[in-house]
């Protein structure tokens, strides 16, 4: 088989993530310290491709941009594909048909993490007839997915959009492997009710056309990581999997760290508890206070006289004084400030550039 592409989608509007997502992309908001498109990023290179197209939105594709560069980090080459107007997947892949032209192409949707990379799967697609190989994953509630019915040989006989009836519980994940043969079936099918040109509608009609389409069921975890309690999932499951020990950073002797916990190099820990998996970036501060398992801290954030647990913060935060905030994403120079006195678990989300008062 020639030389496989991929295309990366990092458009969207990201709607249930936010306040956030106002001012960044959600492929960029970071899971572990590390923006989700980083982890994507990481499997299609452990894969061996190297050409790569991203799917870009105007409103966020200067950030995208300033993030991923030229792809140098991860040795490919990136081109960049504006789709003016989120019209669906399938619409994605035919403004890339440029940059695709008749090659095989592997489509991961650039907000998705999985457990393990494409490798594998690769291999296999690479090796067979498969028109489509589409990563499935059993989950407890498939009518918020689409769903895929197999036959008796994994091949899949048909898919439907969020079923209130779910035929299975298989969803589909969000990277898809494709021969040329999409574009054709893309040609042939039209706009859905949402006014958008589905890809389960166009792997359906491949279907139609008696194309191979194979489903690859996941045996290691998968986060879609749209929503708030989602995206905390996501990092406490990442932050589980790859936290290791690793204490850089300057802890002065009345603090105590304990479990798996990454203090980068220049961050400080004064007078302060850390119970792991924790990890706490660049330049972060941490004074009186306790940080409990399952947060992530971005660069540059002070924490003091605060008890943070179980919350991804971003970077340039501050929180002060704050007795107890848990099951919370902080956005971009947020800042949350005690003003009283009642003792009382915060829940929150909050936007970039936001102040709170508590």
């Amino acid at each position: 088989m020639e030389n496989i592409k991929a295309l990366i989608l990092s458009g969207g509007k990201g709607t249930r993530l936010r306040p956030l997502t106002h001012t960044m992309a959600k492929q960029l908001v970071p899971v572990a310290n590390k923006p989700i498109l980083g982890y994507v990023f990481e499997h299609i290179k452990e894969a061996g491709i190297r050409d790569v197209g991203v799917i870009v939105a105007p409103e966020t594709q200067a950030e995208v941009k300033a993030y991923l560069g030229h792809g140098e980090k991860w040795d490919v080459k990136i081109t960049y594909i504006l789709q003016k107007q989120p019209l669906g997947l399938a619409h994605a892949v035919k403004t890339a048909q440029k940059f695709l032209k008749d090659s095989p192409f592997v489509m991961y949707l650039g907000d998705n993490l999985l457990g393990k990379g494409i490798k594998e799967a690769l291999d296999k697609f690479r090796k067979t007839a498969y028109d489509a190989l589409l990563f499935l994953k059993k989950v407890p509630n498939p009518g918020a997915f689409g769903v895929a019915v197999l036959n008796g040989k994994g091949r899949i006989k048909k898919l439907i959009e969020k079923p209130k009836n779910p035929p299975s519980n298989l969803a589909l994940v969000g990277v898809y492997l494709f021969s040329p043969r999409i574009h054709e079936a893309i040609g042939r099918i039209q706009p859905s009710w949402r006014g958008e040109l589905e890809i389960t509608d166009a792997i359906q009609e491949l279907i139609h056309m008696g194309a191979r389409v194979e489903g690859e069921v996941l045996d290691c975890w998968w986060l879609d990581t749209g929503k708030k309690d989602d995206f905390l999932a996501a990092n406490t499951t990442v932050l589980d999997d790859y936290v290791k020990r690793q204490v850089d950073g300057f802890v002065d002797e009345k603090s105590e760290v304990s479990g798996r916990v990454h203090v980068d190099a220049t961050a400080r820990v004064i007078n302060s508890v850390i119970r792991g998996p924790v990890i706490i970036g660049p330049g972060v501060e941490i004074v009186d206070s306790f940080i409990g398992p399952y947060t992530s801290i971005g660069e540059g954030t002070r924490i003091t006289n605060s008890v943070i647990e179980h919350s991804v913060i971003l970077s340039q935060v501050i929180v002060e004084g704050v007795p107890r905030l848990e099951d919370s994403i902080l956005g971009r120079e947020a800042k949350i400030i005690k003003n009283q006195t009642r003792h009382k678990a915060l829940r929150l989300m909050v936007g970039d550039q936001s102040l709170v008062e508590v």
